[in-house]
């Protein structure tokens, strides 16, 4: 089989010295051609593929979802492949791969995606969408990447946490029941389990369950050390036994609408001045 990847140079690990190896040893036998995934234009690239030939996506959770994103309604005749070659690599881990398995065909993973409505827009996203402290993580990350900074999540949603992150009260409405909460931290609407580089908001989420729906997890409570003790839970998913201070919600339609504005993040690329979004599955 001859591919065609096309990879993010600016994801984690395309500058790994092992990551071009890896990928071979994985496909031993085939034939790899390799396209920098930003001088490209998609519908022109893809109707240049052959018959017979397959394109590989390398890159991170964000490459997958500008991928998504951006050959939405397009024919794709040829198979499609993903990779993961970025920091955190939610997508690749939520569907049990790990380093060195082989490239993962889309089609499966990528047919009946939620979508969401914010700031008058529409994305389809394939991991989740974070509202709260974790887009302000996001938000920080740009900053510190735009000066040429070294990025720490953990260290920033700690600082956050502890200094910086003021939470908000929220309305979260899911297929027409409204609850609302006061001092909500995160607000995110998972399509699968996993975010923000392990983090389990919603571990019993399944992204290919028969009615699609999603589940929308409500962190909130009065207290930053008191919140700082739960926090680290999320990345076992032993939070939800928290329940004065955590409410896993599933549905079809999810609306979250906070009392101010705050950065929101979809599949790890970061929306600023927020204060409602709206998430649709295909089956509702």
């Amino acid at each position: 089989m001859k591919y065609k990847v096309l990879y993010n140079p600016y994801a984690g690990r395309i500058n790994d010295t092992a990551f071009f190896g890896e990928l071979k040893t994985a496909l031993e036998g085939d034939e790899l051609e390799y396209f920098d995934i930003t001088k490209i234009t998609y519908s022109e690239f893809l109707s240049e593929v052959k018959e017979g030939e397959a394109v590989i996506i390398a890159g991170g959770d964000g490459t997958l979802n500008r991928f998504i994103n951006e050959t939405d309604g397009m024919n794709i005749a040829a198979p499609v492949y993903y990779y993961a070659a970025g920091n955190g690599n939610d997508f690749w881990t939520d569907i049990g791969k790990k380093a060195g398995d082989k490239p993962v065909e889309l089609a499966p993973y990528v047919k009946d995606l939620p979508t969401v409505e914010v700031n008058g827009k529409t994305y389809k996203f394939i991991n989740g969408v974070g509202f709260g402290i974790d887009g302000y993580c996001c938000e920080v990350g740009d900053k510190l990447k735009a000066a040429d900074k070294k990025v720490n999540y953990t260290g920033i949603a700690i600082k956050g946490l502890l200094f910086h992150f003021k939470p908000a009260s929220a309305t979260v409405t899911v297929d027409g029941v409204t609850k609302t909460f006061k001092n909500v931290w995160i607000a995110p609407t998972m399509n699968g389990r996993m975010y923000g580089g392990g983090m389990l908001p919603t571990p019993a989420q399944d992204r290919l369950n028969n009615e699609r729906t999603v589940s929308t997890c409500v962190f909130f409570g009065k207290g930053r050390l008191k919140i700082l003790t739960i926090f680290p839970k999320i990345f076992k998913g032993e939070h939800i036994k928290k329940t004065k201070n955590v409410c896993i919600l599933s549905g079809k339609q999810v609306t979250v609408e906070f009392d101010r504005p705050c950065a929101l993040q979809i599949d790890g690329e970061t929306v600023l001045n927020v204060t409602k979004y709206t998430v649709t599955t295909a089956n509702k």
